[in-house]
């Protein structure tokens, strides 16, 4: 089961149930997926059943929800600033030659490893421990809250002070905080973590800066256990031609990291579990047509799509809404 959260044609917000092969379904009652996840908590449930007890017919269609703009990220918090948004990178087989490659440290003994090197070989080593055992630590970043949020089906900022906007094709999880301070996982969606990898490039350190930009996921939030092999397609497309596309693999089986221990060091912060918070969490990238020498530019559309998780999740690339300028501080 999948679901997805929209607003109806009378502009209230909406639950739906997707499918394969069946049509939208509304869930009765519910306006938010994080209200419905933390019901299922207290009611000692699933959250698939409870949505499928409450599931009525809809004459929605999740391709008219994208063309009328109508789509919302399949989990959000009510309260944009309670919703935080970070992502781990080096988290996948194949990922750190991509990165190694970005910024190789000058002056740096041929045999030398350079840190990304190194964090890659540490995941390698201890990034999948053994059952109650806690592992390697991932790289972690952080990318501001809902409000840095895109929805599917909308468009992506290229700040004018960024030097590159590049999507980034991942999965990525999505919780809630119950009232006692557990962290929930309602479930997983696709997602374009997307970044700036020029500034990436001229110095590792500035990944920080990278991150900082908006991102998007969805439309449809998958319910249960993320398979092990994830397989999917990503398309750059510049009008009806894709300039990129390639094939992308995600899931455990394909990863340095286990899905528990990229959770275990998130949530072990005892502020990341903060009653009713919701999180959305970036598992990484292995792919991307930056990689490829491929320079995007507004008016753009990155396509997401992988087999398991509905409709692909697809975002233009906008030009800047205001110029870059200094910004000064006012002294009080």
């Amino acid at each position: 089961m999948r679901l997805i959260q929209f607003f109806g044609a009378d502009g209230t917000r909406q639950v739906g149930v997707s499918d394969d092969g069946a049509a939208l379904r509304r869930v009765r009652g519910a306006t938010h997926v994080h209200q419905l996840a933390l019901e299922a908590a207290r009611e000692n449930t699933s959250l698939a059943a409870l949505a499928e007890s409450r599931a009525e017919a809809c004459a929605e269609s999740i391709d008219a929800l994208e063309a009328s703009g109508r789509l919302l990220p399949p989990l959000d918090h009510p309260d944009p600033q309670r919703c935080l948004v970070t992502g781990t990178g080096l988290s996948h087989l194949g990922s750190a030659a991509a990165r190694d490659s970005m910024h190789v440290k000058l002056q740096q003994k041929d045999t030398d490893l350079t840190d990304s090197m190194k964090m890659f070989k540490w995941g390698v080593a201890g990034g999948k421990p053994p059952a109650g055992a806690i592992g390697a630590p991932p790289e972690w970043f952080y990318k501001g809250d809902g409000r840095w949020i895109v929805p599917p089906g909308q468009a992506l900022e290229l700040p004018s002070y960024a030097k590159d906007g590049g999507e980034e094709v991942e999965i990525v999880g999505l919780y809630v905080i119950d009232g006692d301070g557990t962290p929930l996982r309602v479930g997983f969606a696709l997602g374009n973590e997307y970044s700036d990898h020029v500034i990436e490039r001229e110095n590792y350190l500035y990944l920080a800066h990278s991150k900082l930009r908006q991102s998007s996921y969805g439309p449809e939030l998958l319910l249960g256990e993320l398979p092990r092999d994830v397989r999917g397609h990503a398309r750059l497309l510049r009008g009806a031609t894709a300039v990129w596309e390639g094939d992308w693999l995600s899931g455990e089986d394909n990863m340095c990291h286990a899905i528990g221990n990229l959770e275990h060091h998130h949530f072990r912060y005892r502020e990341f579990r903060h009653a009713g918070d919701v999180h959305v969490h970036f598992f990484g990238a292995a792919t991307g047509s930056f990689t490829q020498g491929v320079k995007t530019q507004p008016g753009d559309t990155f396509e997401i799509a992988a087999a398991g998780f509905g409709h692909p999740l697809r975002n233009t690339l906008a030009a800047a809404r205001e110029p870059d300028r200094l910004i000064t501080v006012r002294s009080l």
